[in-house]
């Protein structure tokens, strides 16, 4: 399986809020053997929103969106998606309901909390009010951080994919020196490699098959000057 990561929001953009849903999605959806192959941000314009989600939602097997969920001007989320959909924001009765039973009247609810893309399914909102939607594999969650958590993990089963192994192996050499070493490491074995430099080179192994990496690892460990971290 295969997602994309939608933020939304100008205060993203202009560095205000760090993005760290973005960073949370990413792990949980790695963890659980998905893969993301796209992390955007976007600005709160319906245009934009519509725009980047049509182009993923036909690329990946799920798009999730966050931000920009309410009643408030700047909050058009909603309206982006259902662009997207090709179809229109209607007052969704289970959504409502299920508010209700929360000690939430109609009345009480600003107009349009709980207008969602026509035909979707409402994903409730059990930290705050505004409600999420999810139809044709597009999920749209809150923005703040909390409440997108508690939601996705409301949805988190529909997110499967095949798990990876992971190893790490910290050189105590120049990344330029190892160059020869990881080429030959990729030659022996089947496994994804990832070099990051800083004090010292952590070199990231991974693999679905758990004894690959494992050999993988010791293969490379032989061969580099090393500070294993041990995992």
């Amino acid at each position: 399986m295969n997602t994309a990561v939608v933020t939304v929001g100008d205060e993203l953009l202009a560095g205000r809020t760090t993005d760290t849903n973005a960073t949370w999605l990413c792990e949980q959806l790695a963890t659980r053997g998905v893969t993301v192959e796209r992390v955007t941000t976007v600005p709160d314009r319906v245009g934009d929103i519509a725009r980047v989600v049509n182009e993923y939602r036909a690329e990946y097997d799920a798009v999730i969106v966050t931000g920009g969920l309410g009643p408030t001007h700047d909050d058009v989320t909603m309206d982006g998606v259902a662009a997207a959909l090709g179809t229109d924001l209607t007052e969704h009765e289970d959504a409502d309901a299920w508010l209700e039973k929360q000690g939430y009247s109609h009345a009480d609810l600003t107009e349009g909390t709980t207008e969602l893309p026509a035909g979707a399914r409402p994903l409730h909102n059990e930290v705050g009010v505004a409600p999420g939607a999810a139809l044709e594999g597009v999920y749209v969650l809150p923005g703040v951080p909390d409440e997108m958590r508690a939601m996705f993990e409301t949805i988190e089963s529909e997110f499967v994919g095949t798990p990876t192994h992971r190893a790490v192996v910290v050189a105590d050499e120049p990344e330029s020196a190892l160059l020869d070493r990881l080429e030959r490491l990729r030659e022996e074995f089947d496994v994804s490699v990832g070099s990051y430099p800083g004090e010292s080179v952590r070199v990231e192994i991974e693999n679905v098959n758990e004894t690959t990496v494992r050999e993988a690892a010791s293969w490379l460990r032989n061969r580099v000057e090393t500070t294993d971290d041990g995992r």
